[in-house]
C-alpha cells in the first residue's frame, strides 16, 4: 500500500514536444491527400443499457448489479480522452494532435450530450481498421498548463467539470460519483497519476502510479475516409468498473471514496477501466459499429 502522503498529480518530468509533425493531420501539410472528418461517438452503458444518471432518490437512474451482487448507480460520470491515433489497413498510423491537448483531447461528460461526439477533422483519405486513444493524459503533458493549452484547461477544470486535482498540478482522468448498496452509501471514484513524497516538500516528489492507459480497438468494419465522414460508435461499459477483466471489486469502507482508497487501491479501478496494458488493452471500451 502506498503511504497516504501520496499526491495525485501529473508527472513532474518534462520533455521537449514537437509542435508540428508532417504525419499529424494538424500540421496541414499540403502534400497530404484529401481529408475528411471522423466522429467518435461514446455510449456509456451498464452492459448494453445506456446509463441514466440520478441522485440517491431518483426513480429513473440506472441501477446496476455487480458480480459480487452489489447494486450501484451513478450521479456523475466523466473521463478524459487524448492521444488519438487512427490505423490504416496497411498499418500506417495517423496521429491526431497527439501533443496538443487543445485540439486533440476532450472530456466525455455523460450529463452533456454534446460531449459524447468528438469530431476529428482533416483526417487523410484512406481505409482505417483500428483506433487507439488514451484514457487520461500521458505523463509528459499531464500538467495544468493554462498558458499552453487554455481551451483544454477551461474544458477540464475551470467550470463544473472539475477534472483537476485541487492540490496537485495534473488532471483527473476519470471522475465517477454515485451510490452503492441498498442504503445508497456515497460512491466517489477519482483516478489520475500520482507522486510519492511529502506533500509539504516538493523536493521529495518522485513519480508514483501512472494511471494513464492506452486503449487499442479493432474496428468492426473498415472506416472509409474521403468519400464521406465515418462515425465510429464506441461503447464504454461501466459494468466492468467493478466486474472487470482484471479484478472483481467489492465496494466498502476502504475503497469507495478517494479520501480513503490508496494509490494501489486506485490502480484496481484504473486497470478495470483502461486495461492493464498487457493482457487487456481495451478495458471498458469496445467498438459497436462503424457508419460510413
Amino acid at each position: 500500500m502506498k503511504n497516504l502522503t501520496n499526491i495525485l498529480f501529473a508527472s513532474a518530468l518534462s520533455v521537449t514536444l514537437i509542435s508540428c509533425d508532417k504525419s499529424d493531420p494538424s500540421a496541414n501539410d499540403k502534400s497530404e491527400p484529401s481529408a475528411n472528418n471522423v466522429t467518435l461517438h461514446f455510449d456509456n452503458t451498464f452492459k448494453d443499457k445506456t446509463i441514466v444518471l440520478g441522485d440517491k432518490n431518483s426513480s429513473t437512474a440506472t441501477i446496476n448489479t455487480s458480480t459480487e451482487n452489489q447494486t450501484h448507480q451513478f450521479s456523475e460520470l466523466k473521463y478524459v480522452i487524448s492521444n488519438i491515433r487512427l490505423i490504416k489497413t496497411d498499418g500506417q498510423e495517423v496521429p491526431y494532435n497527439i501533443n496538443n491537448l487543445d485540439n486533440g483531447a476532450t472530456v466525455i461528460d455523460h450529463s452533456k450530450v454534446t460531449t459524447l461526439d468528438y469530431v476529428l477533422s482533416n483526417i487523410p483519405s484512406g481505409d482505417y481498421k483500428q483506433l487507439k486513444f488514451g484514457l487520461g493524459v500521458k505523463q509528459e503533458l499531464n500538467t495544468l498548463d493554462e498558458v499552453r493549452f487554455p481551451k483544454f484547461y477551461t474544458t477540464a477544470g475551470a467550470n463544473d467539470t472539475k477534472m483537476m486535482w485541487e492540490w496537485g498540478t495534473g488532471y483527473r482522468f476519470t471522475k465517477i460519483e454515485g451510490f452503492y448498496d441498498t442504503d445508497k452509501k456515497a460512491l466517489s471514484i477519482h483516478t489520475g497519476s500520482t507522486l510519492d513524497g511529502k506533500r509539504e516538500d516538493p523536493s521529495t516528489y518522485i513519480p508514483g502510479v501512472n494511471a494513464y492507459r492506452d486503449i487499442t480497438l479493432s474496428l468492426s468494419e473498415t472506416a472509409i475516409v474521403g468519400k464521406g465522414s465515418p462515425i465510429i460508435n464506441i461503447r464504454a461499459d461501466f459494468d466492468k468498473l467493478l466486474s472487470g477483466k482484471t479484478k472483481t471489486i467489492k465496494l466498502g469502507a476502504g475503497n469507495a471514496t478517494p479520501s480513503i482508497h490508496t494509490a494501489d487501491g486506485m490502480v484496481e479501478f484504473v486497470n478495470n477501466l483502461g486495461g492493464n496494458g498487457e493482457s487487456d488493452k481495451s478495458g471498458i471500451f469496445s467498438i459497436t459499429s462503424v457508419k460510413n
